[in-house]
Protein backbone atom coordinates (compact mmCIF):
# COMPACT_ATOMS: atom_id res chain seq x y z
CA UNK A 1 0.00 0.00 0.00
CA UNK A 2 1.37 3.24 -0.76
CA UNK A 3 -0.97 6.48 -1.74
CA UNK A 4 -1.00 10.12 -1.35
CA UNK A 5 -3.40 12.17 -0.14
CA UNK A 6 -4.12 16.27 0.01
CA UNK A 7 -5.99 16.56 3.34
CA UNK A 8 -7.33 19.72 5.21
CA UNK A 9 -5.66 20.62 8.61
CA UNK A 10 -5.87 24.08 10.16
CA UNK A 11 -7.37 25.51 6.62
CA UNK A 12 -4.20 24.38 4.94
CA UNK A 13 -3.74 21.52 2.76
CA UNK A 14 -1.74 18.46 4.19
CA UNK A 15 0.13 16.38 2.18
CA UNK A 16 -0.29 13.13 3.75
CA UNK A 17 1.02 9.28 2.89
CA UNK A 18 -0.46 6.15 3.50
CA UNK A 19 1.44 3.37 3.73
CA UNK A 20 3.02 -0.01 5.18
CA UNK A 21 4.52 0.30 8.32
CA UNK A 22 7.57 -1.41 9.17
CA UNK A 23 10.07 -2.17 11.57
CA UNK A 24 11.90 0.90 11.23
CA UNK A 25 8.85 2.28 12.18
CA UNK A 26 8.86 0.78 15.51
CA UNK A 27 9.79 3.92 17.90
CA UNK A 28 7.70 6.14 15.97
CA UNK A 29 4.73 4.00 16.32
CA UNK A 30 5.42 3.68 20.08
CA UNK A 31 5.47 7.14 20.30
CA UNK A 32 2.31 7.78 18.46
CA UNK A 33 0.77 5.73 21.02
CA UNK A 34 2.12 7.46 23.94
CA UNK A 35 0.51 11.09 22.11
CA UNK A 36 -2.70 9.71 21.09
CA UNK A 37 -3.63 7.25 24.40
CA UNK A 38 -1.83 9.58 27.56
CA UNK A 39 -2.77 8.82 30.83
CA UNK A 40 -4.80 7.35 32.80
CA UNK A 41 -4.57 5.30 29.91
CA UNK A 42 -2.23 2.22 30.95
CA UNK A 43 0.91 2.81 29.38
CA UNK A 44 1.14 -1.11 29.22
CA UNK A 45 -1.55 -1.31 26.36
CA UNK A 46 0.62 0.69 24.26
CA UNK A 47 2.34 -0.77 21.22
CA UNK A 48 5.01 -3.05 21.96
CA UNK A 49 8.29 -3.93 20.05
CA UNK A 50 7.47 -7.20 20.18
CA UNK A 51 3.79 -6.52 18.93
CA UNK A 52 4.67 -4.58 15.84
CA UNK A 53 7.58 -6.91 14.97
CA UNK A 54 4.96 -9.45 14.53
CA UNK A 55 2.69 -7.38 12.65
CA UNK A 56 5.02 -6.96 10.42
CA UNK A 57 6.14 -9.83 9.87
CA UNK A 58 3.03 -11.94 9.66
CA UNK A 59 0.24 -9.97 7.95
CA UNK A 60 2.08 -6.44 6.27
CA UNK A 61 -0.68 -5.73 4.51
CA UNK A 62 -2.57 -4.99 7.54
CA UNK A 63 0.08 -2.97 8.55
CA UNK A 64 -1.25 0.88 7.49
CA UNK A 65 0.25 4.37 8.63
CA UNK A 66 -0.31 7.73 7.87
CA UNK A 67 3.06 10.03 7.43
CA UNK A 68 2.95 13.79 7.06
CA UNK A 69 5.69 15.89 7.37
CA UNK A 70 7.95 13.05 7.96
CA UNK A 71 6.06 11.86 11.21
CA UNK A 72 3.62 8.72 11.70
CA UNK A 73 0.39 10.48 12.84
CA UNK A 74 -1.78 7.44 12.08
CA UNK A 75 -1.88 4.11 11.98
CA UNK A 76 -4.32 0.87 11.81
CA UNK A 77 -3.75 -2.99 12.39
CA UNK A 78 -5.32 -6.04 11.18
CA UNK A 79 -5.48 -9.25 11.16
CA UNK A 80 -6.96 -12.41 8.97
CA UNK A 81 -9.63 -15.14 11.44
CA UNK A 82 -11.50 -17.76 9.63
CA UNK A 83 -15.26 -16.94 10.00
CA UNK A 84 -15.93 -19.51 12.98
CA UNK A 85 -13.79 -17.12 14.64
CA UNK A 86 -15.78 -14.39 13.81
CA UNK A 87 -18.36 -15.74 14.20
CA UNK A 88 -17.84 -16.98 17.84
CA UNK A 89 -18.33 -14.86 21.02
CA UNK A 90 -14.92 -13.13 21.53
CA UNK A 91 -12.90 -10.18 23.28
CA UNK A 92 -10.64 -7.80 21.92
CA UNK A 93 -7.83 -10.05 23.25
CA UNK A 94 -8.65 -13.05 22.63
CA UNK A 95 -9.74 -12.36 18.61
CA UNK A 96 -6.04 -10.17 18.46
CA UNK A 97 -3.79 -12.36 20.54
CA UNK A 98 -3.31 -9.57 22.83
CA UNK A 99 -2.11 -7.65 19.74
CA UNK A 100 0.68 -9.40 18.95
CA UNK A 101 -1.71 -11.28 16.27
CA UNK A 102 0.44 -14.65 16.63
CA UNK A 103 -3.27 -16.08 16.00
CA UNK A 104 -3.53 -14.56 12.43
CA UNK A 105 -5.10 -16.76 9.62
CA UNK A 106 -3.48 -16.42 6.15
CA UNK A 107 -6.14 -18.43 4.98
CA UNK A 108 -8.91 -16.22 6.79
CA UNK A 109 -11.90 -14.85 4.70
CA UNK A 110 -12.22 -12.10 7.32
CA UNK A 111 -10.04 -8.96 7.74
CA UNK A 112 -10.51 -7.89 11.79
CA UNK A 113 -9.18 -4.76 12.96
CA UNK A 114 -6.81 -4.92 15.72
CA UNK A 115 -6.22 -1.19 16.46
CA UNK A 116 -6.87 2.54 14.56
CA UNK A 117 -4.93 5.58 15.97
CA UNK A 118 -4.48 9.15 15.39
CA UNK A 119 -2.66 11.81 16.63
CA UNK A 120 -4.78 14.13 18.70
CA UNK A 121 -2.93 17.20 16.57
CA UNK A 122 -4.06 15.91 13.42
CA UNK A 123 -7.86 14.74 14.37
CA UNK A 124 -10.42 16.27 11.97
CA UNK A 125 -8.07 15.61 9.05
CA UNK A 126 -9.84 12.72 8.30
CA UNK A 127 -6.65 10.65 9.01
CA UNK A 128 -8.89 8.49 10.52
CA UNK A 129 -11.33 7.80 7.31
CA UNK A 130 -8.72 7.73 4.85
CA UNK A 131 -7.23 4.57 7.05
CA UNK A 132 -10.07 3.22 7.47
CA UNK A 133 -10.67 3.40 3.48
CA UNK A 134 -7.25 2.02 2.94
CA UNK A 135 -8.42 -1.08 5.34
CA UNK A 136 -11.62 -1.39 2.72
CA UNK A 137 -8.85 -1.57 -0.59
CA UNK A 138 -6.63 -4.45 1.47
CA UNK A 139 -9.41 -6.23 1.62
CA UNK A 140 -11.08 -5.77 -1.98
CA UNK A 141 -7.07 -6.48 -2.79
CA UNK A 142 -6.92 -9.80 -1.08
CA UNK A 143 -10.49 -10.71 -2.28
CA UNK A 144 -11.48 -10.93 1.23
CA UNK A 145 -15.35 -11.33 2.39
CA UNK A 146 -15.29 -8.70 4.82
CA UNK A 147 -13.72 -6.31 7.63
CA UNK A 148 -15.34 -6.73 10.90
CA UNK A 149 -13.95 -5.69 14.37
CA UNK A 150 -15.15 -3.99 17.84
CA UNK A 151 -16.05 -0.26 18.41
CA UNK A 152 -16.22 1.29 21.52
CA UNK A 153 -19.26 3.08 22.29
CA UNK A 154 -18.08 5.40 24.47
CA UNK A 155 -21.18 7.34 25.21
CA UNK A 156 -23.04 4.16 26.18
CA UNK A 157 -22.45 4.94 30.08
CA UNK A 158 -24.63 8.11 30.32
CA UNK A 159 -27.72 5.74 28.73
CA UNK A 160 -27.15 2.75 30.02
CA UNK A 161 -29.02 3.33 33.24
CA UNK A 162 -32.35 3.72 30.63
CA UNK A 163 -31.49 1.62 28.10
CA UNK A 164 -29.83 -1.87 26.99
CA UNK A 165 -26.38 -1.71 25.01
CA UNK A 166 -28.80 -3.37 21.93
CA UNK A 167 -30.95 -0.44 21.76
CA UNK A 168 -28.17 2.70 22.42
CA UNK A 169 -26.44 0.91 19.19
CA UNK A 170 -29.68 0.58 17.17
CA UNK A 171 -30.59 4.65 18.30
CA UNK A 172 -26.78 5.86 16.95
CA UNK A 173 -27.34 3.98 13.93
CA UNK A 174 -30.55 5.51 13.65
CA UNK A 175 -29.23 8.91 13.97
CA UNK A 176 -31.32 9.65 17.59
CA UNK A 177 -28.06 9.93 19.27
CA UNK A 178 -24.41 10.52 18.83
CA UNK A 179 -21.72 8.13 20.24
CA UNK A 180 -17.71 9.55 19.03
CA UNK A 181 -16.35 6.53 17.67
CA UNK A 182 -19.72 4.90 16.39
CA UNK A 183 -21.13 7.39 14.87
CA UNK A 184 -17.58 7.73 13.21
CA UNK A 185 -17.20 3.99 11.98
CA UNK A 186 -21.34 4.66 9.89
CA UNK A 187 -19.66 7.45 8.23
CA UNK A 188 -16.67 5.30 7.05
CA UNK A 189 -19.78 2.53 5.61
CA UNK A 190 -19.13 0.35 8.67
CA UNK A 191 -22.35 -1.35 9.32
CA UNK A 192 -23.72 -2.95 12.61
CA UNK A 193 -23.84 -6.55 13.50
CA UNK A 194 -24.42 -7.04 16.83
CA UNK A 195 -23.14 -6.42 20.14
CA UNK A 196 -20.43 -7.98 22.29
CA UNK A 197 -20.16 -7.77 26.19
CA UNK A 198 -16.77 -7.78 28.28
CA UNK A 199 -14.80 -7.21 25.41
CA UNK A 200 -12.89 -5.15 27.00
CA UNK A 201 -11.92 -3.22 30.13
CA UNK A 202 -13.69 0.03 29.10
CA UNK A 203 -15.81 1.99 31.86
CA UNK A 204 -17.21 4.30 29.15
CA UNK A 205 -18.42 1.92 26.83
CA UNK A 206 -19.68 -0.50 30.13
CA UNK A 207 -17.42 -2.99 28.84
CA UNK A 208 -19.37 -3.38 25.78
CA UNK A 209 -18.34 -3.04 21.79
CA UNK A 210 -20.49 -2.68 18.62
CA UNK A 211 -19.77 -4.68 16.19
CA UNK A 212 -19.52 -3.35 12.88
CA UNK A 213 -18.47 -4.73 9.54
CA UNK A 214 -17.68 -3.72 5.78
CA UNK A 215 -18.55 -5.89 3.26
CA UNK A 216 -16.61 -6.25 -0.12
CA UNK A 217 -18.61 -5.22 -2.49
CA UNK A 218 -16.59 -6.60 -5.21
CA UNK A 219 -16.88 -9.69 -4.03
CA UNK A 220 -18.35 -11.80 -7.00
CA UNK A 221 -16.39 -9.98 -9.72
CA UNK A 222 -12.74 -10.73 -7.49
CA UNK A 223 -13.39 -14.23 -7.36
CA UNK A 224 -14.63 -14.75 -11.15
Amino acid sequence: MYKQLLLSSGGKRLPVTIRNYELADTEQMIELQRRSFPPPFPEELWWKSEQLQEHVSRFPEGALCAVANGEIIGSMTGLRISESTAQASHGWAEVTDEGYIRNHDPHGQTLYVVDICVDPGYRGAGIGHWLMQSMYETTVYLGLDRLLGGGRMPGYHRYAAEMSAETYLSRVAAGELRDPVISFLLRCGRMPVGVVADYLEDEESCNYAALMEWRNPFLQWVRQ
